[in-house]
């Protein structure tokens, strides 16, 4: 079956969009923090929602003075949130439901993660088979969010034209990534502030939104 003719695909964020992972990130990095004797912080924290993991891990060697790589810094976090994503993936309500319609509207879907492929497999082994056409994740792109390369290689990957896309996130840094490809962006705030902007579209929950919704809002980008 083919999807909407307005709505080329669909391409996920997945930390805070699809699935609520931001605490696990968070007591990874409390823990790992506390264990070389230094002080977190929510500040801190929420600071690095949606970036790059290994800027993140820049962030925490500079900020917290943990003495390691910073690629040693990211597979210490990824370990943690990978151990409790294995226990309880905690999807954000809608998203499974979403991917589904999606499924049976015939709308290929793509996952857009920073996070890398150990733990993206953790979450989309746990859906529908092919529930994503594809999975880009932050070991993958040479730039991360902000930058658009993971979401422009999303597209190609589904040889689809960005622009005629919907990008669904949850952080400045992934929507300025989205924006930046062209994809027009539904903005579902969870755990940072999203401020209003040109042509985006702000949600409260995944549930407010279905196959028909999206092309409509496709339709009205082109009108």
């Amino acid at each position: 079956m083919a999807g909407p003719p307005d709505l080329a695909a669909v391409l996920f964020d997945m930390d805070g969009t699809i699935v609520d992972t931001e605490p696990y990130w968070i007591a990874a990095e409390y823990a790992l923090v506390e264990s070389y004797g230094g002080v977190w912080t929510d500040e801190h924290a929420y600071a690095l929602v949606g970036n790059a993991l290994i800027d993140s891990a820049v962030y925490i060697r500079e900020h917290a003075s943990v003495p390691l790589p910073p690629e040693e810094i990211v597979d210490r976090l990824l370990d943690e949130v990978v151990r409790a994503a294995e226990a309880s993936v905690p999807w954000r309500p809608g998203a499974v439901e979403l991917l589904t319609e999606l499924g049976q509207r015939g709308v290929p879907c793509a996952l857009v993660t920073m996070s890398y492929r150990r733990l993206a497999a953790t979450v989309v082994d746990r859906l529908h088979a092919g529930a994503f056409a594809t999975v880009v994740t932050g070991d993958q792109v040479v730039d991360g969010k902000p930058h658009p390369e993971a979401y422009l290689t999303a597209a190609a990957r589904l040889g689809v034209d960005p622009r005629s896309c919907v990008a669904i996130e949850d952080s400045p840094t992934g929507i300025a990534a989205a924006e930046a490809a062209g994809a027009l962006v539904v903005a579902v705030p969870h755990n940072v502030p999203i401020p209003l902007g040109p042509g985006r579209v702000l949600v409260d929950s995944l549930t407010e939104l279905s196959v028909d919704r999206l092309a409509a809002l496709m339709r009205e980008r082109a009108s």
